[in-house]
């Protein structure tokens, strides 16, 4: 049996002490691996919010996140204690032989636990002694963290330097004296400095700066701080008394005799300082409110037709921006529309153009390529697309939203439109009014055209009067046509022969051969013999007879159809016009067309005139349009929205205003003021504090001079001679203008009675 030296072996404390001492190490690593890229995130927090002041909020709410994150990551250490430690020394150690929880036993084991004890305690000892009895832990994920952080950190501070700090700097402030405050020895407690600091919000990158005089501009949000310095403190503090709030000033540490406050201003305002009696003259802040951006499209126009053939299916993009502190966001908004009728199909699409502002400035220009096949559209398709920029400040706009079509190349024609070669319009312009219009607009450009394109445009107009004639010819029972130079009525009628008629140039007609029937639309089968005129076909001239009002006759052009024959003798008329007019538009003659379009139309309109059924209507009737003379000129006077315009009454008469007028009238006669009275110019100059905010350089003077006579009339004073009569004009503009009345008639005197009365004689 081996003997075991107990002597040699290590000390059972010291081993747990051992133990404890490496799982205190594994915890220090632990914690120093998540707080160092909290701290990492808490300075990035920092300086994002001293970048973007406006989102401090949403950073105090991340940085809640953070903490809570690492809190989170520090929760399992709690449950590190000795019996953990151990059982990872063992799992990491092999020569502890899983008999680190021996050492850790809290009775004494037998004789064999007791050597295995003694061996593992050993084996601890020689690996703390090697070094190596640590437990591992990495810390490359945690610092790889932590310098991403703070590299982030560092570039934002190069981005968005810090402004350098600025020492308020002194101005000047006129001060009036309480006359009421008794002196003293050791002298009146008076305001000696006063010194202004401000600091713009960080959206407009500007630094700090003291400003001239203490009224002064400022961008709105910004940060104003007053610093004012007496000669020896008294019980109460100096007041600031800015628009209608009255704020003590706090003293500042390390120096008894100074005191200061701070005001973020977001409207103008007037202010003024009171400290022991001594009240400063009025001072405004000019506020400049921030200014959304300005988008302007350069090109394309508000409408863009993309031709179907011929055209680069591109539209280029091309704006300027502007804004007055600096832009941060753009982006192009695409709307595409796919389809027709209840099947539209809508897609958006938006570009990020940010990155052609680079460096927020204040101005900056924008292009962008809309290719429409990239964007998924065809023939037929349409786009909307527009601008929007975002500032510093978090405010948008955008600019009017622009059209692009594309041309739809599905247009129906028909075969005889692909045989003449002509381009024809749309059946619901083809009325003998457009074709009019059409002729007078191609006389006035023909000195612009060549002869080919001339004739080619005076050929389409005579195919648009053929097919209008057709048309036409259906209601005189007229079927077909053997070709352009066959009419579709009878090749005389008598409304032809009247004085509007040609008789220089004689239409030439050919009637319609009423035995042939091969050319007719409708498919009728004759198999028998022709019959003979003035028969239907029958056997008997009864059954003829009574047949005859009710049979529609294809092959008699004068009896097809029910119309009354006064409406188609002038309907004949009218196609012979429009056959004269045919002639002279495919000849190339418009000037000569003109007169039988005119007579067509004028015909046209007394078809329809004869045709229909009047009511006489009740009431009044009014004057008939002058449409001769007002159509087609395209004049626009009298077309613009009605504007109304009106008097306004001015409000009712400022009594505080007029009881200071009527004090001031009294002053000037030299009776010194009553402390009533200065309760009555007070109320005055809160009315003129008003108007100062909108013209501090017309009011300022005029408030200063009341105040200064209130402080004589409290005083019981003799009144400011000079500030009379500057209080006086301001006062008196404040008033609403006289409303101007009709002088009374003056009643005329005895003498000139009795010279009226002898003038009746």
């Amino acid at each position: 049996m081996q003997t075991v030296d107990f002597a040699a072996t290590t000390d059972l404390g010291q081993a747990r002490q051992h133990i404890q001492e490496v799982g205190r190490h594994y915890a220090w690593r632990y914690a120093a691996a998540v707080l160092l890229p909290t701290l990492a995130a808490g300075v990035l927090l920092g300086v994002l919010a001293q970048a973007w002041p406006t989102g401090r909020p949403w950073l105090v709410a991340a940085g809640v996140g953070v903490v809570l994150i690492a809190v989170w990551q520090l929760w399992p250490l709690r449950h590190l204690g000795p019996a953990a430690v151990a059982r990872r020394l063992d799992r990491q150690f092999a020569e502890l032989e899983d008999s680190t929880g021996l050492l850790l036993a809290p009775a004494e084991p037998n004789l064999l636990g007791q050597l295995q004890q003694a061996h593992v305690a050993q084996q601890l000892s020689q690996l703390l002694a090697n070094g190596a009895g640590l437990l591992p832990f990495s810390f490359k994920k945690s610092l790889l963290i932590t310098g991403l952080l703070l590299a982030s950190a560092g570039l934002l501070t190069l981005v968005h330097p810090a402004q350098q700090a600025v020492a308020p700097a002194s101005v000047a402030v006129h001060f009036t004296p309480d006359p009421t405050q008794k002196p003293t020895a050791a002298g009146p407690a008076r305001i000696t400095n006063v010194r202004l600091l401000v600091t713009p919000p960080a959206y407009t990158r500007r630094a700090a700066f003291v400003p001239a005089q203490a009224s002064f501009q400022c961008p709105q949000g910004s940060r104003v701080r007053w610093v004012v310095e007496v000669n020896r403190a008294v019980q109460s503090a100096p007041i600031l008394e800015i628009g209608k709030q009255r704020q003590p000033l706090q003293p500042v540490a390390g120096q008894p005799r100074a005191y200061f406050t701070e005001q973020t201003l977001a409207a103008p305002a007037l202010y003024r300082l009171r400290y022991a009696g001594q009240v400063s003259d009025d001072y405004a802040i000019d506020v400049r409110p921030d200014q959304v951006p300005v988008v302007r499209i350069q090109t394309p126009k508000p409408y863009t037709l993309i031709a179907a053939i011929g055209t680069k299916p591109e539209v280029p993009v091309r704006a300027t921006l502007r804004d007055d502190y600096g832009l941060s966001h753009a982006e192009l908004v695409i709307t595409v529309a796919q389809g027709q009728g209840e099947a539209v199909k809508f897609k958006e699409v938006r570009r990020d153009l940010s990155a052609a502002l680079g460096g927020q400035p204040t101005q900056g220009t924008l292009s962008n390529l809309l290719s429409l096949p990239k964007l998924g559209m065809t023939y037929g398709d349409e786009l909307y697309f527009y601008i929007q920029a975002r500032d510093t400040h978090g405010q948008s706009a955008r600019s009017d939203t622009y059209l692009v079509q594309w041309q739809d190349t599905a247009a129906a024609t028909s075969a005889l439109d692909m045989g003449m070669g002509v381009n024809t319009a749309p059946a619901y312009f083809r009325s003998e009014r457009q074709i009019i219009i059409d002729t007078e607009k191609l006389i006035a450009e023909r000195k612009k055209l060549t002869h080919a394109e001339f004739t080619n445009r005076a050929n389409a107009l005579g195919f648009d009067q053929q097919s209008l004639r057709l048309r036409y010819g259906k209601f005189l029972g007229e079927e077909s046509e053997k070709g352009l130079g066959v009419t579709a009525g009878p090749s005389h009628s008598p409304i032809a022969e009247d004085d509007d008629a040609p008789t220089a140039e004689p239409a030439t007609h050919a009637p319609i051969a009423e035995d042939d029937h091969d050319d007719h639309d409708h498919d009728h089968s004759h198999t028998a013999a022709p019959p003979r005129p003035g028969t239907l076909g029958s056997q008997t001239a009864e059954t003829d007879a009574l047949m005859d009002p009710y049979i529609h006759k294809h092959d008699d052009a004068e009896t097809a159809d029910f119309l009354e024959p006064a409406v188609k003798a002038k309907l004949h008329a009218v196609l012979d016009e429009m056959w004269a007019a045919e002639l002279r538009l495919r000849t190339g003659q418009p000037e000569a067309a003109r007169p039988y379009e005119y007579r067509a139309l004028r015909l046209l309109k007394e078809v329809q005139q004869q045709t229909r059924a009047y009511v006489k209507k009740a009431g009044v009737t009014p004057q008939p349009f002058p449409e001769a003379t007002l159509r087609l000129t395209g004049e626009l006077k009298g077309a613009a929205a009605p504007h109304l315009t009106g008097t306004v009454l001015a409000p009712a008469a400022q009594p505080a205003v007029r009881g200071a007028l009527r004090w001031l009238a009294t002053a000037q006669a030299g009776q010194p003021g009553r402390a009533a009275d200065a309760t009555t110019l007070d109320q005055a100059s809160q009315v003129l504090a008003q108007a100062a905010l909108q013209k501090p350089g017309a009011y300022l003077p005029a408030l200063r001079a009341l105040r200064t006579l209130a402080t004589d009339a409290r005083a019981g004073r003799m009144p400011c001679a000079s500030c009379l009569s500057v209080a006086e004009r301001a006062l008196a503009d404040l008033l609403p203008s006289p409303t101007p009345t009709a002088a009374p008639a003056v009643a005329p005197n005895r003498l000139a009675r009795r010279y009226f009365q002898e003038l009746g004689q």
